[in-house]
């Protein structure tokens, strides 16, 4: 286990304190969608990381207001998030004062460090920090390892400076971003971002859309977020992975059907007195044809929700 002094800026072990980093001349910005007056999403491939898409598998969005931008979540990589960066200072040259992750994983937040140069806040949920701390190496070593030498160039992972204890609100200037420590779901540390403005809710992987969800927190407690999250009046929605932006709260429909189906496969197989692998090997099925990568995660999913529910 890594003690918290490595997310602290000035650590060591791969951490890195906000530091410049030079995009470069040659960086190419990454495609951009306007879903909304001031609100740019770009959509990730729904794939696995690989050389070939440099960590580039997840939704990254920017928000401009009237005196600075804020970034929610920076891409799998140094390069994707200098491609970010690249394409926010193509649509405009006001400051990068923030740069939100919406929680640990690490197609979301390995780009981090090519903002520093802008000295942002970097802010996430409270939770987030101690998450990293115990997963940093592995983290590295597995996406290093996955992404090679040349696309993981220069990555490093940068310590959140502002952390989200339950509810805070940031200013770009008639603009404001709420933001919202969420409890277990996705993740122990998933971070929700409403811009009022435009109507618009930025869920990161609390909402996956084609791309299988992944479940790396609590399948009970992400089934109850989803049900208070539907309440909130948003116009529109960003997942963290899918289309750039979906009807709210249309768009969660088919990942709570695919979680209540294999929660209630599961259910039943532990009432059976079936093992754990057989679940794996079965649960869910029913939703194959529904979702991308599901091979690939689905038994990941279904042996978390076991561990879980085996307990009630």
């Amino acid at each position: 286990m890594l003690c918290l002094a490595l997310l602290v800026p000035g650590g060591g072990s791969g951490l890195a304190p906000p530091a410049a980093a030079q995009a470069g001349p040659s960086v190419l910005p990454l495609s951009v969608t306007e879903i909304a007056p001031g609100v740019f999403v770009h959509q990730g491939a729904d794939a696995l990381v690989a050389p070939s898409n440099r960590g580039d598998i997840a939704n990254l969005s920017f928000v401009i207001g009237r005196d600075a931008v804020a970034v929610i979540d920076t891409g799998g990589s140094l390069a994707i998030g200098q491609a970010l960066r690249a394409a926010i200072r193509a649509v405009t040259d006001r400051p990068i004062r923030y740069v939100i992750n919406t929680h640990m994983h690490p197609d979301h937040l390995f780009g981090n460090a090519a903002f520093a140069e802008d000295q942002p806040e970097f802010i996430a949920h409270h939770r987030l920090a101690r998450a990293l701390a115990v997963r940093a190496e592995r983290f590295l070593a597995i996406n290093a390892a996955l992404l090679g030498p040349d696309a993981f160039a220069g990555t490093r992972l940068i310590a959140p400076t502002r952390a989200v204890e339950d509810r805070s609100v940031i200013d770009l200037g008639a603009r404001e971003l709420v933001l919202e420590a969420q409890p277990t779901a996705h993740t122990d540390n998933d971070l929700t971002v409403h811009d009022t403005a435009s109507g618009t809710l930025f869920l990161g992987d609390l909402l996956f859309m084609r791309h299988v969800p992944v479940l790396d927190g609590s399948i009970r407690g992400w089934l109850a977020l989803i049900s208070r999250l539907e309440q909130v009046a948003a116009k529109r929605v960003v997942p963290g992975h899918g289309p750039p932006v979906a009807a709210w709260p249309e768009a969660v429909q088919p990942q709570k059907q695919y979680l209540q189906r294999i929660s209630a496969d599961v259910r039943r197989m532990i009432k059976e007195g079936r093992s754990i692998a057989e679940a794996a090997a079965t649960a869910g099925l029913s939703e194959r044809e529904a979702w991308l990568l599901f091979d690939e995660f689905n038994a990941r999913n279904v042996t978390a929700a076991f561990a879980e529910l085996e307990w009630e």
